[in-house]
């Protein structure tokens, strides 16, 4: 099979850190063939690159006959290659030492652009949770109420689910059978007020909201806090100035910009909107996208990335047909 190319500079766009920062979790990192596998906009990819391109084949898609161009375009829209963040990069620089520090390894970190479903309801598993756990719960609601992409290498890839089929009274005990624990209400609650309240079409008007406002109504559902509120203006709605505070998050803060905010026990509502105010003030309109390359760089599993095994996430068991 042929890997189609869109001209990309690696300095541009870093798959490593850009898939493996807890942005998605539908990636996996195959280490002998040098590529990542993962679905998104329910087509299932093979992704790797070189100095100066990005290449890509489709593994499957339940799209009708994706033409070429089509793909490239999904391509382009899902890692923002639209902005030039090398522009960026130097003007987040000028602005922060710390940002100067980290970018040195930690370059090409792109904002993905998520289907705000998935993207909500990855981040409801993501709660209180580890990565691989995370990866794990949503894979199960994939196998579980997704629609069957493909089979390629001994493995079988499912789209997301719509959000109807998780809004069914049903999810809840189904998942809590599956071990969601208490976000198998939380999932089963806020997929039904979102079908009540629209659809995809209420998530279209949050993207015409103010940030703010946003946010404010992306709280009103069911097991929805601050944090995931932020992660889904952040990755989903193109509210780019959104920051996602947590327990990294504030350690920066605290360690580096905000001396007044170390020790404390827990952040407070209070504590959250100052760290979020404070980046938005150094950072400006894009402050989410710039905040996500300090976090990477904070993360211990990119600290030893030339060293450890440990440096993406661990190749899926294979399943049978």
């Amino acid at each position: 099979m042929t890997w189609n190319k869109i001209l990309c500079n690696h300095k541009e766009l870093q798959l490593f850190g850009t898939l493996n920062g807890g942005q998605s979790f539908r990636w996996t990192h195959h280490k002998e063939e040098d590529e990542w596998r993962g679905v998104f906009s329910k087509t299932a990819w093979r992704l790797k690159q070189t100095d100066d391109c990005l290449q890509y084949q489709v593994m499957g898609s339940i799209i009708d006959n994706p033409s070429d161009s089509k793909c490239k375009s999904m391509l382009q829209d899902y890692f923002r290659l639209s902005f030039n963040l090398g522009t960026y990069y130097h003007e987040w620089s000028e602005k922060d030492e710390l940002f100067k520090s980290a970018c040195q390894q930690f370059y090409g970190i792109r904002m993905l652009c998520q289907d705000p479903v998935e993207n909500l309801f990855s981040f409801i598993c993501s709660q209180n949770n580890h990565i691989s756990r995370i990866s794990s719960m949503v894979d199960k609601l994939c196998e579980h109420y997704g629609e069957k992409i493909c089979f390629f290498d001994d493995y079988v890839y499912y789209s997301f689910p719509d959000v109807e089929k998780l809004a069914k009274p049903e999810v809840e005990a189904k998942l809590r059978e599956l071990g969601f624990g208490y976000r198998a209400k939380f999932i089963q609650k806020s997929a039904a007020q979102i079908v009540e309240w629209g659809g995809k079409e209420w998530f279209k008007g949050l993207q015409d909201m103010k940030y703010k406002d946003a946010r404010q109504e992306l709280m009103k559902l069911f097991g929805i806090g601050p944090k995931v509120a932020d992660c889904i203006c952040l990755m989903s709605l193109n509210h780019l100035e959104a920051v996602p505070v947590d327990t990294h998050v504030y350690q920066i803060a605290a360690q580096n910009y905000l001396p007044h905010l170390r020790g404390k026990k827990n952040v407070t509502e209070k504590m959250y909107i100052e760290i979020g105010d404070y980046f938005r003030n150094m950072y400006g309109d894009l402050a989410g996208w710039a905040h996500t390359v300090l976090f990477c760089a904070d993360l211990k599993k990119f600290q030893k990335k030339e060293n450890d095994d440990c440096d993406a996430p661990k190749q899926k068991k294979k399943r049978k047909k």
